[in-house]
């Protein structure tokens, strides 16, 4: 499975970007997908992850209310939809695919995802 990632750019603190993930390769609907984030000087931490068939989705606390992961398996593309954008939401964005197919958790940790996007920035003024 191969990610490429977009949609990031720069926005008002308040404000709102839609990142999109799309995907080649015939087995991205067996995969769990999760968004990760990484500011300067800080460890890559979870954003939000969905299942393989998009049944359930779980989300970072600090994100949780103000971000929506979704998935469309027939344009094989997962997006995050990103409301009430703050400052501390300002990083690099990247989309991961679960090393396991057809998993039904959705991990937080990094290392569970074996294919990662090549990151899109986000930057929110205050």
């Amino acid at each position: 499975v191969q990610l490429q990632a977009s949609g990031g750019g720069l926005v008002q603190a308040g404000g709102s970007l839609r990142l999109s993930c799309a995907a080649s390769g015939r087995t991205f609907s067996s995969y769990g997908l999760g968004w990760f984030r990484q500011a300067p000087g800080k460890e890559r931490e979870f954003v939000a992850g969905i299942t393989w068939s998009g049944d359930r989705t779980h989300s970072a606390d600090s994100v949780k209310g103000r971000f929506t992961i979704s998935r469309d398996n027939a344009k094989n593309t997962v997006y995050l939809q990103m409301n009430f954008l703050k400052p501390e939401d300002t990083a690099v964005y990247y989309c991961a695919a679960d090393r396991h197919s057809f998993s039904i958790r959705i991990s937080t940790e990094p290392a569970e995802y074996e294919y990662w996007g090549q990151g899109t920035q986000v930057t929110v003024s205050s």
